[in-house]
């Protein structure tokens, strides 16, 4: 069961666009009712202000404060209005924003959630018979279950180079949280958010600590906020969810600011995703190739029961997605044929 903002955008000659948006209220305190209210309130004012994509630029520069408080919701509006806006003048997105065209291979991380010891290790067999060399684990605060994660790991031959591991804001404070990870005895190479979102002072003294760099997911969801990052930016990776940062062009503002910033990248997603968001995130994935240092998400129907498309997008041996043998490069908005959302 996933929750999924839907939104439809038809042009004067009948063409459709298509966007997604992933509202989760403990990422941006958006909650599916919220998104309906916010698309409600402002479909006249699309209608009438927004027409291309300069006007779509100024609408997003000049609503800040409104997109930043329905990031998810905006997201989704934004997706099928590029979508619409790429199909109407028979041109990619890409090529509509005036960036490089989509091409070359993809690879995705392994992300194993929090499972029963014997779950966990056959989830991990699985993705390493695959052929996965990039692994995120999700930490549960037990540490009974949490060493035998790792435990799992160590007997795969897998070390900590190749993981990162996810707490979920699992403590209140850097002692705890560092006392925790020392006892796993496990060199994770990156942790994500291991504090209350917004202690900067803590997560920094867990990387001087236990010398591994901090991912940022809910401790960053604008831009602006990348000024408390740039002093020891080699500390620091900004997970970037184009659902969590406000749609696709303030996520393509970020990817300039965290390159200018020296952070690293992680091009992130939201679980239950469609192919949808799958591929805008490859917009942006692209045009930051020299700073990602992983890339997550392209479940398709490896996890979704059912995909929006014809032919999802996802990953395959490897973590591998080929975007040329997808056939989306040259077609026209997202490139992908839609048969049924299945709105409820």
């Amino acid at each position: 069961m996933t929750q999924t903002l839907w939104v439809e955008v038809r042009t004067q000659n009948g063409l459709m666009g298509y966007g997604e948006g992933c509202p989760r209220e403990y990422v941006s305190a958006e909650d599916p009712i919220a998104a309906q209210t916010f698309v409600a309130a402002h479909t006249s004012q699309w209608l009438a202000q927004i027409h291309d994509v300069e006007s779509l630029r100024t609408w997003v520069a000049s609503h800040r404060t409104v997109i930043d408080a329905n990031p998810a919701a905006w997201t989704a509006v934004e997706l099928a209005l590029l979508d619409a806006l790429g199909r109407e003048q028979a041109c990619s997105i890409e090529k509509l924003l005036g960036l490089q065209a989509l091409s070359g291979v993809f690879y995705y991380t392994a992300v194993l959630g929090d499972a029963s010891p014997e779950a966990f290790s056959a989830q991990l067999a699985r993705y390493r018979k695959a052929g996965f060399n990039s692994f995120k684990i999700k930490l549960s605060g037990d540490s009974w279950h949490d060493y035998a994660k790792v435990e799992a790991l160590s007997d795969a031959g897998i070390c900590g180079s190749a993981v990162r591991a996810d707490a979920n804001n699992l403590w209140c404070d850097a002692v705890s949280a560092t006392d925790y990870l020392r006892v796993l005895d496990y060199c994770f190479w990156a942790i994500e958010e291991p504090l209350k979102a917004g202690d900067h002072l803590g997560l920094a003294h867990i990387s001087q600590t236990l010398g591994a760099r901090i991912v940022l997911d809910e401790s960053l969801l604008r831009e602006e906020q990348l000024r408390d990052f740039r002093s020891e930016p080699e500390r620091w990776i900004v997970n970037l969810r184009v659902s969590k940062m406000g749609g696709l062009l303030r996520s393509l503002q970020l990817v300039e600011a965290v390159r200018d910033s020296g952070l690293g990248l992680i091009i992130g997603a939201h679980v239950g995703e469609t192919s949808v968001l799958t591929r805008a995130a490859l917009t942006v994935a692209h045009s930051a190739r020299d700073i990602i240092v992983a890339q997550e998400g392209a479940f398709g129907t490896h996890l979704l029961s059912h995909d929006v498309v014809k032919t999802p997008l996802m990953f395959g041996a490897g973590g591998m997605l080929d975007v040329d043998a997808s056939g989306i490069t040259n077609k026209p908005g997202i490139g992908l044929e839609i048969v049924s959302p299945t709105v409820r």
